[in-house]
């Protein structure tokens, strides 16, 4: 295990290829919650644990049971099974069942944060940016620690961008912004100028 491709992997997936801001994953509940900031760290906090556990989740159903010969440690007669046309709907149960624990925890230990997220704390289970960061793993083969920072990292990402957008709105509550820009355009024009921000992260490698 060589600990500088790992930590080159979490700065890739938090700073080069932020799933937000490069890919523009993840984008409904990022300009609807980033008004406040003390909801969009607790959503972002919510989506760091759901896509930490959801990656690594994920990877084990397609390498253990839906991989072509991934059943063949339950029989040898199996092992020539491919279930991969399985996976799209595997992840967004995976994903789902994921959100549902979240939202339980959540309400029982932080019921006002709860109330603050509304329907935006179950809307993560269709968050795009988790669904992409498991279908990451599945396209570039990752192993499965591969998966767990590129989970944690793909998350620290999502959450930095959104309390970040968060923290300058608050701003813009006492600028004088002309009127036909207030509201959503100057929420899009501020993702674009944060993306152009985060290319100058592009070639860092440790």
């Amino acid at each position: 295990m060589d600990p500088i491709h790992y930590l080159n992997l979490a700065i890739k997936s938090i700073f080069v290829e932020n799933i937000l801001l490069a890919f523009f994953l993840g984008n409904c509940s990022y300009i609807a919650c980033s008004k406040k900031i003390d909801t969009a760290i607790g959503l972002g906090t919510a989506v760091v644990f759901v896509m930490v556990i959801c990656t690594p989740a994920c990877w084990a159903v397609k390498n253990f049971l839906l991989a072509k010969g991934a059943l063949h440690w339950l029989s040898a007669n199996l092992s020539s099974v491919d279930l991969s046309f399985l996976i799209f709907i595997s992840f967004i149960a995976v994903i789902a069942a994921m959100t549902q624990i979240v939202e339980i925890l959540v309400e029982r230990f932080a019921p006002a944060l709860y109330s603050a997220l509304g329907i935006f704390l179950p809307l993560i289970a269709v968050n795009c940016a988790i669904l992409g960061a498991a279908l990451f793993i599945d396209q570039r083969n990752y192993t499965f620690w591969e998966s767990v920072v590129f989970g944690l990292g793909g998350g620290i990402g999502w959450a930095l961008a959104i309390i970040s957008m968060a923290a300058i709105r608050k701003k813009l509550m006492y600028s004088n912004i002309p009127a036909p820009l207030r509201g959503l355009g100057i929420t899009m024009l501020l993702s674009g100028l944060m993306s152009l921000g985060f290319m100058c992260f592009a070639g860092i490698r440790l």
